[in-house]
């Protein structure tokens, strides 16, 4: 059965195409990704998950009409048209980790705008989660910020902060607040790394903050944006005095689980 997923985020639309194994039982690992896309979301969440879709399509080499089950997820869900179920980000980042990794206990996603702590049972399923998306600190957007502020490429954030012989202290995780000490660290002539290495030891704090609530057991997973920061990856399990483990696309974990979950429904 092929199966799609599209997980529209705040900032990127993801999908994945998936040749979903209908031999298998339920509740075990599922299927191989034919086709995956990623692109930003931009004004039209609608037009980016039908967008995202084409492209995951086109990767796989198969026409619209070869999905057979389909489920949407994210921030965006309520405008992806034409799916079979609109499904929310937890189950989904949760079936996606853990098909990608069966000991997966923990997930924590750092999205767009959002960021989500989420405990699994040994077959996959939620147990409980916290959430942050009232806030943008620790997320994507935070380090975007950030990255502005300190006139440096996003993608060049780990590897300043991985360079710094010293962290710069933030007291703040406001987005708001943050930016100003950046700002204010930078007139006093504070090295751009250290000031890099400080912004992703306060996501970890902040993830901490979160995560404190829950009962976190290894294997513990982090996927979404913010993943692709080592520096961040580095600074968590510091934090969490625990192993972390990235998935080799962070960004689709979303995507590969509302995949899964269309063929398990339709099943």
């Amino acid at each position: 059965m092929i199966t799609a997923g599209i997980d529209v985020g705040a900032l990127t639309a993801k999908a994945v195409v998936l040749d979903f194994d209908m031999d298998r039982p339920l509740r075990q690992t599922q299927g191989r990704p034919l086709g995956r896309c990623l692109m930003p979301t931009g004004a039209s969440p609608e037009q980016a998950g039908g967008a995202v879709l084409v492209g995951a399509l086109e990767e796989a080499g198969l026409e619209a009409d070869a999905v057979q089950a389909s489920v949407g997820t994210g921030y965006g869900r309520g405008a992806v048209q034409g799916v079979d179920w609109r499904i929310t980000e937890i189950s989904c980042h949760a079936r996606g980790a853990w098909h990608l990794m069966p000991d997966a206990r923990t997930v924590i996603d750092l999205g767009g705008q959002d960021a989500k702590a989420i405990c699994l049972d040994e077959a996959g399923w939620p147990l409980d989660f916290e959430m942050n998306d009232r806030c943008a600190a620790g997320t994507g957007r935070f380090l975007e910020v950030m990255a502005a502020a300190l006139d440096v490429e996003l993608e060049e954030l780990a590897a300043l902060a991985a360079g710094a012989e010293t962290t710069a202290t933030l007291s703040s995780t406001c987005t708001v607040f943050a930016e100003s000490e950046v700002i204010s660290l930078l007139a006093e002539s504070r090295d751009v790394a250290e000031i890099a290495a400080g912004l992703c030891e306060t996501i970890a704090q902040r993830t901490l903050q979160m995560t404190n609530r829950l009962q976190v057991r290894p294997e513990v997973v982090l996927c979404g944006g913010v993943a692709l920061n080592a520096g961040v990856h580095r600074a968590m399990e510091r934090a969490l005095d625990m192993r972390i483990v990235v998935p080799p696309e962070p960004q689709l974990v979303g995507a590969l689980g509302a995949a899964i979950l269309a063929g398990e429904r339709a099943a």
